[in-house]
């Protein structure tokens, strides 16, 4: 396939962005076209669905120890410094810049304008340069893309300039290995290098979306998936990895409205911030989650995968390179996604939690304070297995289900929940435990799904509305004492456990790991955050 000289509109579109000459430059490009750069440039493989198979490389994920912010007047006393947000001098960033601009300038480029954030009022415009053709039909599916015609040439709202193939000096770029991502706030840009894992863009603008709309503009962002019914009642998920976030919300009796990251407008509103769906594939099958099987075709991602030998076909059970195998794909391949990704506030907020040690109740009513403590305290488990090292349940702490994107402090956040719960008195709050019942992982065995879906179904249809509840003697959730379709001796997990003591001893162990987790917020949290915190016995 020919490359042909840069445009007047794309080097238009680079010059601000500190580049000069350069070799040949690709705008705005379809998808087709991208594909065809990519097999040309040996970027990847077609499946035999069409979709385009590729690999990150060294990384296979985000490096969150390697992301920075500029530390600078705009940043110093409103982001939360620390381990999440590693400060970054702006005078390295700038020479890292030219370094990198010098690195491109002899490279073919890929260039796309776009969006993020469905709503209008409150889209950022985007500009990305690409050294991977893949990269940039990435940035084409899981961004929103303008409509057809639209005049995109002005400046953008922020960019990103992303060169897997550049790495830092860390002893002269002040990084701590050779890869980085770093935001920006007074330039307005994202630098990425020495690293071929794609989610570091998507995840770089949700974490300056996770800045800019609470810090300028009054509105909520959120680490969630998002659907709504017939009758325009929307609900939401929270949930960490392995929790069911993207599967409890694909409903084929509810329009999909994004399944990662939104906004809740002052207005009431939320909306989705992409264009598309960056789904996990390890152990992909059609039954278990048709939507995402056929999402997967041309012009679609496949990330890290291995073919069955001697064949195109995709195997998702392989996970020699990674278990964290992904497809990315524009949301309109999602039969049941709703145009344009908006919806109205929601009647229903979900946090879900894989509780490996049988502790929490299957599902849960809570309160205002009981929802900021808890989604600030963002819990799950994982179990052994998961992770090298991991050999019996462990508690997995990440505030409000998404600390590694959060530019500002979690109390900031939790606030803004209980601020749209005043707002939204109609709100219910639920705490779902997808995991263990019956005793811990290992004595318990995992709650059924068809349960979970049951309970989920009721909380979305009012049928919970008449129930009584009693609060938990630990965590203080409301426990319903009947849910249809589900055995009612299953809703209070300490009767599930053979052994009474052990499962008190249990839940104080899991309460008293909750509390030595919130100690690191406790001195900003409110008292009505505090509130929310467990019952701790002193003895089991």
């Amino acid at each position: 396939m020919p490359t042909p000289a840069t445009s007047p509109a794309a080097a238009g579109r680079l010059k601000p962005l500190g580049f000069g000459a350069t070799g040949p430059v690709h705008l705005n490009l379809p998808p087709a076209a991208l594909v065809e750069h990519a097999l040309r440039r040996g970027e990847g493989q077609l499946a035999d669905t069409g979709a385009l198979v590729c690999d990150t490389g060294q990384f296979t994920g985000r490096s969150p120890k390697d992301r920075f912010v500029v530390q600078d007047d705009h940043t110093r006393d409103s982001v939360w410094w620390g381990d999440i947000n590693i400060a970054f001098d702006p005078a390295k960033f700038d020479r890292l810049h030219q370094k990198m601009v010098q690195y491109l300038a002899d490279k073919e480029l890929f260039v796309r304008d776009a969006y993020a954030g469905a709503d209008p009022a409150y889209q950022l415009k985007l500009r990305v340069v690409n050294e991977l053709a893949w990269h940039n039909l990435f940035c084409y599916n899981l961004f929103l893309r303008p409509a057809e015609g639209a005049d995109t040439a002005g400046a953008p709202d922020f960019s990103i300039i992303c060169a897997p193939g550049f790495e830092a000096d860390p002893a002269v770029d002040g990084t701590r290995q050779a890869n980085f991502a770093i935001l920006n706030f007074t330039k307005k840009m994202i630098l990425i290098g020495g690293t071929g894992y794609a989610g570091e863009m998507k995840k770089g603008i949700f974490g300056v979306l996770n800045y800019l709309l609470p810090h300028e503009r009054h509105t909520f962002p959120m680490h969630c998936s998002a659907n709504v019914g017939e009758a325009g009642d929307t609900a939401i998920f929270f949930g960490l990895s392995g929790t069911g976030k993207t599967t409890l919300s694909a409903d084929p009796n509810r329009g999909l409205v994004g399944d990662d990251e939104h906004g809740w407008t002052p207005e009431g509103g939320i909306f989705n911030f992409e264009g598309g769906c960056y789904a996990k594939v390890i152990d992909l099958s059609r039954e278990k989650e048709p939507e995402i099987w056929d999402a997967i075709r041309f012009g679609s991602i496949v990330e890290n995968t291995r073919f069955v030998p001697g064949t195109h076909t995709v195997d998702y059970a392989n996970k020699s390179v990674t278990e964290n195998t992904r497809s990315a794909y524009p949301i309109d391949f999602i039969a049941n996604a709703v145009a344009p990704s908006v919806a109205g506030a929601p009647h229903n907020i979900f946090f879900l939690t894989a509780d490996a040690f049988g502790v929490l109740p299957p599902i849960s009513k809570l309160d205002k304070s009981h929802a900021m403590y808890l989604f600030m305290s963002g819990y799950t488990a994982k179990v052994a297995g998961t992770e090298m090292g991991v050999t019996e349940p462990q508690t997995t702490f990440s505030a409000c289900f998404g600390a590694v994107f959060l530019p500002l402090h979690p109390t900031r956040y939790a606030e803004m929940l209980g601020q749209k719960m005043d707002e939204n008195p109609g709100i219910n709050v639920w705490l779902v435990n997808t995991g263990w019942t019956g005793g811990p992982y290992g004595t318990g065995h995992r709650m059924k799904l068809g349960y979970t879906r049951a309970m989920i179904t009721a909380a979305l249809t009012g049928r919970l509305d008449e129930v009584k509840f009693r609060p938990h003697p630990v965590f203080g959730v409301m426990v319903p004492g009947a849910v249809p379709g589900v055995p009612s001796e299953i809703l209070d997990p300490r009767h599930t456990w053979a052994n009474k003591a052990a499962y008190d001893k249990t839940a104080n162990e899991l309460a008293e790991k909750f509390v030595a987790n919130f100690k690191k917020y406790a001195d900003f949290a409110n008292e009505e955050i505090l509130a929310g915190a467990p019952r701790v016995a002193v003895e089991a």
